[in-house]
């Protein structure tokens, strides 16, 4: 939970920013819900695009940080091939997500819809979180024989925003799996071709 005031209305601006849209929560919905003043809220955010950053980093190092403990989780579950596992892993805790009762897509790419324009700093948020994921993805592969592990993480991602993104807004909770089975081919038919 939330220890100061400026983590309070990132959390809150965050949750129904998540809930409803960035462009669709306006700042006094996001007072009421929080219970801080208006004149608080400037003190720490010039403006709601500053706060929508804020929330927008805080989602990033949270989400981060709560893929990788999810990831070391299923890892201990995995059977099969050992340098396949991490990654493996990965799409486990995606179906995971992708099943829960808060799931309603990625908040980047939600946020990028919103603010399409690649020089808008809440626009360039979300691309750098898509290039962090996609060298978090490299890491997990990092232990599998790859030509390219930079191309092939770029390969996986493309996958992998497929899958949120079909299961957003097609409904199809069981697209972390089908996703899975894509990259696992990929990867062992990558494997194959290097030996």
């Amino acid at each position: 939970m939330p220890k100061s005031k400026k983590e309070q209305l990132i959390h809150v601006a965050l949750a129904l920013f998540m809930k409803q849209g960035i462009r669709a929560t306006g700042i006094d919905t996001i007072l009421a819900e929080s219970g801080i003043s208006k004149k608080t809220l400037y003190n720490h955010f010039k403006s709601k695009d500053e706060l929508i950053i804020a929330a927008l980093q805080a989602r990033d190092e949270a989400l981060l940080a709560h893929l990788k403990d999810r990831v070391v989780f299923f890892v201990a579950k995995q059977a099969g091939p050992k340098a396949f596992s991490r990654i493996l892993g990965y799409f486990d805790a995606l179906d995971e997500w992708f099943n829960s009762k808060d799931f309603s897509g990625c908040t980047f790419i939600n946020a990028s819809a919103e603010y399409p324009r690649p020089e808008d700093p809440i626009h360039v948020v979300c691309e750098n979180h898509k290039k962090i994921m996609v060298l978090f993805i490299e890491d997990l592969i990092k232990d599998i024989k790859l030509t390219n592990a930079t191309t092939t993480a770029k390969q996986i991602s493309l996958i992998v925003e497929g899958a949120i993104v079909t299961a957003h807004t097609g409904g199809d909770l069981k697209s972390a799996q089908l996703a899975k089975k894509t990259v696992e081919q990929l990867l062992q038919f990558q494997h194959v071709v290097q030996q």
